[in-house]
């Protein structure tokens, strides 16, 4: 995807130097129980909660720095007009991706071929209800099979319709103003806003974190993410985090449908995590997460600032674990090929039709539709 990057004037950051690497734990080590959680940050929208803490620091002079490392795509000029309406009732749709391009650095952070193309392996469509209090979160099933419409990309490319495609084939052919058109025709939901989510930057993040605490109730081993993680209580590095955000094939039916419940239970560890960053007693490793954050994301045009950024980010504030849902968009497994599936329409319909109208969404629309497996293998902390 070709995005717009704004130069990075050479302004320097506080402090004289980074503070050192974190200790990584070994692949599979229990960790002790602590009384005090390690900090962390959440994988998608909230990533953007460093910068929002750096705006009570004085520290505002950095944020010609920072803006250097936004890049940002004018979703609304390439997309039009010819889209869902906006919401009247104060609620907000933000379309989240993961990014990886397997190739250069991410290539080494979970296998895959590398041949160049730019890929989405985790879609979440992220509802904000009216108050900003609680949301819902509605995984897209990479391997699902869609219509996808025709699109044009940011560098005005057009690309004709298919019948029949992976769902992340809309990223891979016309970058995230493709997968947002997609996202809405499948929907009906504008999207508001777009974060896109780099798997290396993410690996950073969490190490400059310090990690992430989780438990896992079965052993996890997936050579192909590089991840082997026996029952118990762990601290996650950043490498050890991405691999259990890609893996698919160490826990349930081996499905991406696994891989996303392992996604969800992650997002929530962190959720559950975030209130105890305490980072306004350090300027310096808030400057350096910041850094990082500002330079793993690429958001749309309306959110390409540090101001912007903040702002929304300053919104999300009030969502913890605890009011916030999260569902995998109803699908059933297709009786054609067993590595695809196809959306249950009546039931998704049901997942939209709330979203759209700021409801909660409904038990039954969830209940019965191929889920993956992997529920309850990950949870939150010691």
């Amino acid at each position: 995807m070709s995005a717009e990057n704004t130069p990075d004037p050479a302004i320097p950051g506080p402090g004289e130097a980074r503070s050192p690497a974190p200790r990584h734990r070994g692949k599979g080590r229990r960790r002790r129980p602590r009384a005090r959680r390690r900090k962390a940050l959440l994988v998608a929208a909230w990533t953007a909660a460093g910068v929002v803490v750096l705006g009570g620091t004085g520290a505002g002079v950095l944020f010609f720095k920072l803006n250097g490392n936004l890049s940002s795509v004018d979703i609304d000029q390439v997309l039009g007009t010819d889209r869902p309406e906006k919401a009247d009732n104060g609620s907000q749709n933000i379309l989240v991706l993961g990014s990886d391009t397997r190739s250069g650095g991410n290539k080494e952070l979970g296998g895959g071929t590398d041949d160049g193309t730019a890929r989405s392996d985790t879609a979440m469509v992220v509802h904000v209800y009216k108050g900003h209090k609680k949301a819902s979160v509605v995984s897209i099933p990479r391997d699902t099979l869609i219509d996808r419409p025709e699109c044009t990309d940011s560098d005005g490319d057009e690309h004709p319709a298919a019948d029949d495609v992976m769902f992340n084939s809309a990223y891979s052919t016309g970058g995230g103003a493709c997968a947002v058109k997609t996202v809405e025709s499948i929907s009906g939901l504008r999207m508001d806003h777009y974060l896109e989510v780099d798997f290396s930057g993410f690996q950073q993040l969490i190490d400059d974190l310090g990690g992430v605490d989780i438990t896992t109730t079965e052993d996890i081993e997936d050579p192909d993410s590089h991840l082997d993680l026996p029952a118990g209580t762990h601290t996650l590095d950043g490498e050890q985090a991405l691999g259990l955000v890609r893996t698919r094939h160490g826990v349930g039916d081996g499905s991406d449908l696994g891989r996303i419940q392992l996604q969800q239970a992650f997002v929530k560890a962190l959720v559950d995590q975030i209130k105890d960053i305490g980072l306004l007693g350090n300027p310096k490793k808030l400057y350096d997460i910041a850094d990082t954050a500002t330079k793993t994301v690429t958001t749309d045009s309306d959110l390409g600032s540090v101001n912007s950024l903040m702002s929304f980010a300053s919104g999300l504030k009030g969502i913890d674990a605890s009011n916030m849902n999260m569902v995998t968009m109803p699908v059933r497994y297709d009786p054609a090929d067993a590595n695809r599936v196809l959306v249950a329409r009546t039931k998704a319909d049901q997942v939209w039709t709330a979203l759209k109208n700021d409801k909660p969404i409904p038990e039954a629309a969830t209940e019965g539709t191929a889920s993956g497996g992997a529920k309850g293998v990950v949870n939150s902390g010691p």
